[in-house]
């Protein structure tokens, strides 16, 4: 967005001195005739810019002109980051920060781009909870901020899928992920292992005395998409095949996970003169396939495997039976 790259040119001027267009354009990986563009509409918001003509010239600032990004304090630095997020912020307990340096940063930049940042977060708004549930509220996030940023080791006591669901744990949290709505902590256990937990499955946490060294080549990006591709690798065991009418095709990405849509367009065979086609889909468990299929109602016939067949058969009996006319 313009505004942010404009800031980031005044930045780049301000810690390197002088610049050329070519350098501003690789660094911002944009083409040369933005960053004279950017340039000039700096030069015209006020921001002093002059260029330096012949070989080994640029353009640079003015001696002594410098940004007024002071005064922060440690908690409002570490909010930036949260800016554009403010109901993920006010979930890690940062929302007073956050305002508070949304407020001097915008103090700080001359009139042009002040009004030009103004306007820009005026017409953006993130909202991360999906449709259709309520945001969830885990009381233990700000224990999990202090940690992480403090390397301070907490005792939990984890709700888990299976048995035995309450277990013990003591974790070392090396950050934490907001994936639509919902918070987890990736942390290291006792074994060595990293493993990601559901912040709201926490029953009670309790931060510990002792501090750890997160791993210096460890990414939390690359983590969790490495843990994400293992996620979908795991969570599909199986497959069905299927029939589907011109209908059932149309309402499959409202009813189903975008895995099983793209397997539907990529092994689609048509079957007959009705539009009708067959495809062959991955599964988790046949109690998981028979609830997702049967949103589709008549629009689908299940072929294979045959436990899939007869679930489906004794849920739709069941139903005809609690409907039947007396």
């Amino acid at each position: 967005m313009s505004a942010s790259r404009l800031l980031s040119v005044l930045l780049l001027l301000q810690s390197r001195g002088r610049v050329s267009a070519r350098a501003i354009a690789d660094e911002l990986n944009v083409s040369v005739r933005t960053a004279y563009r950017d340039l000039a509409r700096l030069q015209s918001a006020g921001v002093p810019v002059y260029a330096e003509p012949g070989r080994g010239g640029g353009y640079q600032l003015l001696d002594g002109y410098r940004t007024r990004l002071t005064g922060m304090s440690e908690g409002e630095a570490r909010a930036l980051f949260f800016a554009g997020l403010p109901g993920p912020a006010a979930d890690l307990g940062l929302e007073a920060e956050v305002t508070a340096a949304r407020l001097k940063l915008l103090a700080a930049l001359p009139t042009g781009l002040r009004e030009e940042a103004s306007r820009v977060a005026t017409v953006f708004h993130l909202d991360a909870p999906g449709w259709y549930r309520e945001p969830e509220q885990p009381p233990h996030l700000p224990l999990f901020v202090d940690a992480v940023l403090a390397r301070r080791v907490v005792h939990v006591r984890y709700r888990r899928w299976r048995a035995p669901q309450e277990v013990d744990r003591r974790l070392r949290p090396y950050g934490l992920v907001l994936k639509s709505g919902t918070w987890y902590v990736v942390a290291a256990t006792e074994q060595g292992t990293t493993a990601t937990y559901r912040v709201t499955r926490v029953l009670d946490a309790v931060p510990g005395e002792e501090r750890f060294d997160r791993p210096e080549d460890f990414d939390l990006g690359a983590y969790w998409a490495s843990y994400l591709k293992d996620f979908h690798a795991r969570r599909y065991t199986g497959t069905a095949t299927i029939r589907l009418s011109p209908g059932g095709r149309r309402r499959l990405p409202d009813n189903v996970p975008p895995e099983v849509v793209r397997a539907v367009d990529s092994t689609a065979t048509p079957i007959g003169d009705g539009g009708w086609v067959e495809a062959v889909i991955p599964t988790e468990s046949i109690e998981h396939a028979r609830g997702e299929l049967l949103r589709l109602g008549g629009d689908v016939q299940v072929i294979a495997p045959p436990e899939l067949r007869r679930a489906m058969a004794a849920t739709v009996e069941i139903l005809a039976r609690a409907y039947e006319l007396p």
